[in-house]
């Protein structure tokens, strides 16, 4: 279903060579950027955004290669958030159907090697980042409450906020926005569980201190 995790190199190859690689995954708004943030820059890491280079993604992947991403570039802001139900933009959006994760390799595989690197972003998906593995300490999954995500959303504006707001209906758009990506939240708490992954709860009451500890304890780094 989803995209092959590392179409240019053989599995065990592309394991051994990402082995210094640590991942952050999980649901919008969960803090995935801050945490990484702050980890990459206490423990001296290369910090790879995948939000950040999802536009040079996008360019890359031929259309044949990435059907979701072609049908979702083809519609307009009220076809993409508005018109359709949560669970159909949930099973359709392209970043959740695995296309483009083989470029994020390819970036990975690309870094030197010299110092460990810290991955973040919605893209990695579990069944995808658990081939990859040498340890499963290394990588850890940020799953928000729904409470947390309406909170975070809030605070960046609710319906005035980013693309939302280019739509003919915000208020349903982020409706919609907010129920896809609860959806996402519980597919990866059933994943992260299935697999035998690091899944960590994020609600209310985990400060920015405290969930950085968390992971931090997770990947079994030292101050």
């Amino acid at each position: 279903m989803h995209s092959a995790p590392n179409e240019g190199a053989r599995p065990d190859v592309a394991r051994e060579r990402l082995r210094h690689v640590y991942w952050i995954g999980g649901g919008s708004g969960a803090g995935k950027s801050t945490i990484a943030r702050r980890i990459a820059d206490g423990h001296g890491m290369h910090l790879y955004d995948t939000d950040a280079v999802m536009p040079d993604h996008a360019r890359r992947m031929p259309a044949e290669e990435a059907p979701y991403l072609r049908d979702f570039a083809a519609m307009d802001m009220d076809e993409r958030w508005v018109a359709r139900s949560p669970r159909e933009m949930l099973d359709t959006f392209h970043w959740y159907r695995g296309e483009g994760f083989a470029l994020i390799v390819e970036d990975l595989l690309a870094l030197p090697a010299d110092r460990p690197v810290l991955a973040e972003g919605f893209r990695l998906l579990p069944e995808l980042v658990r081939p990859l593995l040498t340890e499963m300490d290394r990588a850890v999954w940020l799953l928000p409450t729904p409470g947390f995500r309406q909170t975070v959303f809030d605070g960046r504006g609710g319906p005035a906020w980013g693309f939302v707001a280019k739509t003919g209906d915000p208020h349903h758009a982020l409706r919609n926005l907010l129920q896809r990506d609860a959806m996402f939240t519980d597919r990866l708490t059933e994943q992260t569980r299935d697999l035998d992954l690091n899944g960590l709860k994020v609600d209310l009451t985990v400060t920015e201190e405290d969930l950085a500890r968390r992971v931090s304890a997770a990947f079994n780094l030292r101050k």
